[in-house]
C-alpha cells in the first residue's frame, strides 16, 4: 500500500479537535430562588467529574471522520498483480538479421519471445514483427495465442541487415494508426552495427515502452571473413593478367594475428588456393590470377578457412561471363579522328569488361544494324542517314544504350539524333575555361564509393566548349561551375540515352588527359551495355531493374528470374508489371530482363554483420531509458502476466466518511438534543 499525496498525512493532528470539544463542557445549573444564602457554606467541589469523556461513540465517530477525509486527501493506493489484460499492445520484436545465424542465437531469442507470449494475459492483444533486411509486421493486433505463437514459428533466419532505426521508424507508424499505448520486447543479440549513428533514429514513441532481451551479451567471439572482392564481370581472354584477377579483402573481427587459407573455387572445383597472414583484428588483401573460366557464366567464390564460430560469412560470391569481345560502334564526324582514338584506348585500358570498338563516319551508317553492338556512340554527330536513325531509335527502345557527345558540328546544326529538343545555345570561352562543379557519384557511370579529391578528380577537368541543352524529364549526373549540365541520362522505353554536352576530345576539353577519363568511358561502358547493372556480386536487399519506366505496365516482355533455390519468386502477373526486385537471399540469381539480357548474379550479405560485436550495456540503458540498471532487468520482472496495477481507495475513503457524517449526525441529536439535569 502507498499514498500518492503523503503529506496530507499531516491533518492526522486535527484529531484533537473532537477531544477538545468533548472535555471542554462547563457545570451550569439553572438558577432556583433561595431566601437567604447565610446559611450556605462556601466549598469547593471537585471538576473531575465534569472532565470524564462522556459519549464515547460520539466522539469515535468524529475522530473517524476526520481521519478518513485525511486518508481520502492523501490518496491511497494498492499494489496488485493485473490478472486480465493491462490494455496495453505487446509488441514482440524478433531478429532474424544474418548475424543471429552465429551459434544459437535465432533459437534462443524464438524460444524466449515463445516464453513471453505464453505468459500474456488471455485477454491482451499482441504483434509480431520480424527484423532483418526489412522490418515487417506479421500479425494484426490479436489475443488469439495460437495465430501469435505460428506467426513466430513461421520466422526463420535471414540473409539481411538489421536496423534498429527502421525497427523504431515502424513502431512509430504503427502507434500513430492505433495510438495505443504498448510494450516492445525486442529479442536480438543487440548487434552493434544495427544502431543507426545516430541514436535519436531509434527512439520510440512516448506510449510505448522498450525491454531489451540480449541473447548475446558477452564480447564479440572471433570471427575472420572475406570481407570485400573485386572480381572481373566479363572476361574474353583468361590469360590477361590485367583483367583475369579476383582481389579479395580478409578482414578479422575481434581476432589474433593468424595465418589463414583462401580458396577459389570455380563452379565447385578448388582452381587455386593462397596462404595469407591476417593481423590481429586487421585485414589482409591477395589477389587470384589468372581466372580459369569456360565460356558462358561461371559460379565462383572466395572461401577463408577461418574455423571459427560463424562460418556462414566465410565465402563471398561473384559470376564471371567469359564471351568473345564485345562490339561497340563509335559513329563519329568525318573530320573528327582525335575522338575515337581517345575512347578506344580509354576502353581497351579498363579492366572490367573486353570491348571491340568499330569506328565509322556518320554517313556510312546506312546498312549497319545496332542491335549488333553492346551500345552504340555518336560523337559530334549533326545528322544521321534516316534509315540507320530509325534502327537506332528500334534499338533504343527494345533496351539499348545510346552516348551523345556534342561537338562543334552539332552546336552549328543545332539537331540531337534520338533527343527531343536541340541545343540553345553554345559556351566557348578559351581564356577561362569552364570546370565541374557538381557530380553525383551515385549514378553508375560515376560511381566512387570515397572520391579522392574535390569532385573524384573532375575538378581538375578544364571546359573550353559546352552546348546548353534542355535536359527535360532526365536525370542530370553532372553539371558544370556555372550550373550548366554535362551529363544528362534520359531513358527510352527499355533504354537510355546518356547525353554529353561536349565532346571527347582534347579539343573542346582536357578531359581525355585526365585518369578519370578511363574510370569513366569504363562505368560508362558497363552502364549502357548493361554489365554493370547485372551480374558481378551484389549484396543482400538491394535492387534489381527488370525494366524500363517508360514502357507502358504489361504491354513488355515479362522478366523471368529464378532464385538460390530454382524457384521463380515472381508470378505472372509480376512478371510482366514489376520494374525492379529485391535480392533477399545468399547464393546466385538467374536474371532474365525485360530488355532480353541474361545474366547471373552471385549475392552476398552484408559484410557489416560479420562484426559480432554487441551494443555495450550503457548503449542499451540509454535506448532503453534504464538507466542505472541492466538492459534485462526490466524486461525480467516486468511480464504481461504479472504485471503491478495500482488501485485507488480515494473513493472507499470518500465514502466510508459519509457514512461516519451520517451516524455522527444521528447520535448528536440523540446524546444533545436534550440538556439533562445533574445535581
Amino acid at each position: 500500500m502507498g499514498f500518492l499525496a503523503p503529506w496530507f498525512l499531516a491533518g492526522v493532528a486535527a484529531l484533537g479537535i473532537p477531544v477538545y470539544v468533548h472535555l471542554l463542557r462547563h457545570n451550569v445549573r439553572p438558577p432556583r430562588p433561595v431566601s437567604s444564602l447565610m446559611f450556605f457554606e462556601r466549598g469547593t467541589q471537585s471538576s473531575t467529574r465534569h472532565r470524564r469523556l462522556k459519549h464515547l461513540l460520539l466522539l469515535t465517530l468524529r475522530c473517524a471522520l476526520i481521519l478518513l477525509v485525511v486518508l481520502a486527501f492523501a490518496n491511497p493506493f494498492l499494489r496488485r498483480s493485473s490478472t486480465s489484460a493491462s490494455g496495453r499492445l505487446l509488441l514482440i520484436a524478433l531478429d532474424r538479421s544474418f548475424s543471429m545465424r552465429a551459434g544459437t542465437r535465432f533459437a534462443d531469442a524464438k524460444q524466449q519471445a515463445l516464453a513471453l507470449l505464453a505468459a500474456k494475459a488471455p485477454a491482451q492483444k499482441a504483434q509480431i514483427i520480424a527484423l532483418g533486411g526489412q522490418v515487417e509486421v506479421l500479425s494484426q493486433p490479436l489475443a488469439d495465442q495460437a495465430q501469435l505463437r505460428s506467426a513466430i514459428n513461421g520466422i526463420s533466419p535471414g540473409d539481411g541487415h538489421g536496423d534498429f532505426g527502421e525497427l523504431a521508424r515502424v513502431v512509430r507508424s504503427l502507434t500513430e494508426e492505433a495510438r495505443t499505448p504498448g510494450d516492445l520486447h525486442v529479442f536480438s543479440d543487440m548487434q552493434r552495427s544495427a544502431m543507426p549513428p545516430n541514436i535519436v533514429d531509434a527512439t520510440l514513441p512516448g506510449n510505448i515502452r522498450l525491454f531489451l532481451h540480449a541473447v548475446a551479451t558477452a564480447p564479440g567471439s572471433p570471427n575472420w571473413a572475406i570481407q570485400t572482392i573485386e572480381p572481373p564481370v566479363e572476361l574474353s581472354d583468361p590469360k590477361n593478367p590485367v583483367r583475369s584477377r579476383v582481389r579479395a579483402v580478409v578482414t578479422g573481427f575481434n581476432t589474433p594475428a593468424a595465418s589463414k587459407t583462401v580458396s577459389l573455387i570455380v563452379n565447385g572445383a578448388t582452381i587455386a588456393t593462397r596462404k595469407v597472414d591476417v593481423p590481429a583484428n586487421g585485414r589482409a588483401t591477395l589477389e587470384f590470377a589468372p581466372l580459369p573460366v569456360a565460356y558462358g557464366w561461371s559460379r565462383c567464390e572466395v572461401r577463408v578457412e577461418a574455423a571459427d564460430g560463424f562460418p556462414a560469412d566465410d565465402a563471398s560470391l561473384f559470376a564471371v561471363q567469359r564471351s568473345d569481345p564485345q562490339r561497340v560502334l563509335f559513329v563519329h564526324a568525318a573530320g573528327d579522328n582525335r575522338s575515337p582514338l581517345y575512347f578506344s584506348n580509354a576502353l581497351d585500358s579498363a579492366a572490367q569488361a573486353s570491348y571491340s570498338v568499330q569506328s565509322i563516319v556518320a554517313e556510312q551508317t546506312t546498312d549497319l544494324d545496332p542491335s549488333r553492338y553492346a551500345f552504340v556512340v555518336l560523337s559530334d554527330t549533326a545528322t544521321l542517314p534516316s534509315i540507320f536513325e530509325h534502327a537506332l531509335a528500334q534499338y533504343v527502345q527494345d533496351g539499348g544504350g545510346v552516348l551523345i557527345a556534342l561537338g562543334p558540328s552539332s552546336a552549328r546544326s543545332g539537331h540531337i539524333p534520338l533527343w527531343a529538343g536541340g541545343i540553345r545555345t553554345l559556351r566557348q570561352d578559351k581564356a577561362d575555361p569552364m570546370t565541374v562543379g557538381q557530380v553525383d557519384f551515385s549514378y553508375p557511370a560515376l560511381e566512387q564509393p570515397q572520391p579522392v579529391r574535390d569532385e573524384g578528380g573532375w575538378d581538375e577537368t578544364k571546359f573550353l566548349y559546352s552546348a546548353v541543352v534542355a535536359p527535360g524529364p532526365a536525370r542530370v549526373a553532372m553539371r558544370l561551375s556555372d550550373g550548366t549540365p554535362l551529363l544528362i541520362d534520359r531513358p527510352m522505353g527499355q533504354g537510355r540515352v546518356v547525353l554529353f554536352a561536349s565532346g571527347f576530345d582534347n579539343l573542346t576539353n582536357d578531359l581525355p588527359l585526365h585518369p578519370v577519363f578511363v574510370a569513366f568511358v569504363d562505368r560508362a561502358a558497363r552502364y549502357l551495355s548493361g554489365t554493370g547493372e547485372f551480374g558481378g556480386s551484389r549484396l543482400v536487399d538491394s535492387f534489381i531493374q527488370l525494366r524500363s519506366g517508360m514502357q507502358p505496365v504489361g504491354q513488355s516482355t515479362p522478366a523471368e528470374v529464378i532464385d538460390p533455390d530454382g524457384h521463380r519468386p515472381l508470378s505472372l502477373s509480376d512478371a510482366r508489371n514489376l520494374q525492379s526486385f529485391r535480392l533477399q537471399r545468399v547464393g546466385f540469381y538467374r536474371v532474365r530482363a525485360a530488355n532480353g539480357h541474361d545474366f547471373l548474379i552471385g549475392v552476398n550479405p552484408d559484410r557489416r554483420e560479420s562484426d559480432l560485436e554487441p551494443l555495450s550495456p550503457n548503449a542499451l540503458a540509454l535506448w532503453a531509458g534504464t538507466s542505472g540498471k541492466q538492459p534485462g532487468e526490466a524486461a525480467d520482472t516486468l511480464t504481461p502476466g504479472a504485471e503491478k496495477q495500482h488501485v485507488s481507495l480515494w473513493w472507499w475513503m470518500m465514502l466510508l466518511a459519509l457514512a461516519a457524517t451520517i451516524a455522527e449526525t444521528v447520535l448528536a441529536s440523540r446524546y444533545m438534543g436534550t440538556q439533562r439535569d445533574e445535581l
